[in-house]
């Protein structure tokens, strides 16, 4: 979703959390009088959420002065706009949202970047669809959300099976709304991201059409602004540092990740095993090849004209890209 098309519930929430972030940093005592620096973390309920409650963050910063506060976001153009306005100075988020960031003029920089997840966003059809493969997609009815990483995965399936995006109907829908739609029968495919892709597998019964493997790589973004990026490289070189290592703990204990994360979801651990099994692990800092692969997402978007402009990625490179 564009930044300029938040809801106004979004932007009641960022006004919210942008008190609450001051008033935290206002109460949280001679810590925070004592520090130097603060860093401002906008998350979302999942990997972030688990490296908060790890602590192990605050142990690597507070002996550099470093204080930290914890502001949580349902969605990730939220936190971008909270960049925007100067509300925090570091979030996670997939690869659509910053495009749109960038386009909309948000002075945003990438700071990392995941491994590859292309397991973790797919095309789903009921049970009993006669849908077998991704061509037979053509002049059905695909639920998905507008301007998300699962519409520029659905032009690449699409061209990999001879389709073209104008050969199918898109239907715009976040993902609850999605869900409802599949369930009633009133799409013919819906293609989602975990842990929505896991749960309607489980729940749903969900047949699995395909996934991105070998179409899309599919990485979570670390952000900053680039005023923050520029003044503080040794915080945020220690953030992505405790953020691979939360990452590297994951990949070795997926089971207790998956009974973690699925009180922090608040979903069922069966759909949280099916999502952490299947997930790829590792973080680091951004390079030109990963830049480049977000230039292409930008390229195609602003084909789709979902962008206004077309976009030069280097302008929200890392300030330390080589």
């Amino acid at each position: 979703m564009a930044l300029n098309h938040l809801t106004h519930l979004n932007r009641r929430q960022l006004l919210a959390t942008a008190a609450a972030s001051a008033a935290l940093v206002a109460g949280s005592g001679a810590l925070a009088q004592s520090a130097t620096r603060t860093l401002r973390i906008g998350y979302q309920k999942g990997w972030l959420s688990i490296l908060k409650g790890r602590g192990t963050l605050e142990k690597r910063l507070t002996p550099l002065g470093v204080a930290i506060t914890w502001t949580e976001f349902n969605a990730g153009p939220v936190q971008l706009e909270a960049l925007n306005v100067g509300s925090i100075d570091f979030g996670d988020v997939g690869e659509a949202p910053p495009i749109f960031a960038q386009a909309a003029g948000a002075p945003l920089v990438y700071v990392g970047a995941t491994v590859p997840r292309p397991h973790l966003e797919a095309v789903i059809v009921p049970k009993d669809s006669p849908i077998k493969t991704v061509a037979d997609l053509k002049g059905k009815r695909i639920a998905f959300n507008k301007g998300s990483n699962v519409q520029y995965l659905l032009v690449k399936l699409l061209e990999k099976h001879g389709l073209k995006y104008s050969d199918v109907t898109p239907i715009f829908l976040p993902p609850p709304d999605a869900r409802a739609a599949f369930q009633k029968g009133a799409v013919d495919a819906w293609i989602i991201w975990d842990p929505f892709l896991a749960s309607a597998q489980k729940t749903l019964d969900a047949r699995l059409l395909a996934d991105g493997t070998g179409v899309v790589n599919n990485r979570q973004y670390y952000f900053s602004s680039r005023d923050f990026a520029t003044k503080n490289t040794d915080v945020l070189k220690i953030a992505i540092e405790e953020i691979n290592a939360i990452d590297t703990w994951i990949g070795a204990n997926k089971n207790a990740a998956a009974t973690e994360l699925a009180t922090v979801l608040g979903l069922d651990k069966s759909i949280t095993e099916l999502y952490v099994g299947r997930a790829a692990y590792g973080t680091k800092t951004v390079t030109s090849d990963i830049l480049a692969e977000q230039q292409a997402i930008a390229d195609t978007f602003f084909e789709l004209k979902l962008i206004p402009k077309k976009l030069n990625l280097l302008h929200a490179a890392p300030v330390n890209l080589s």
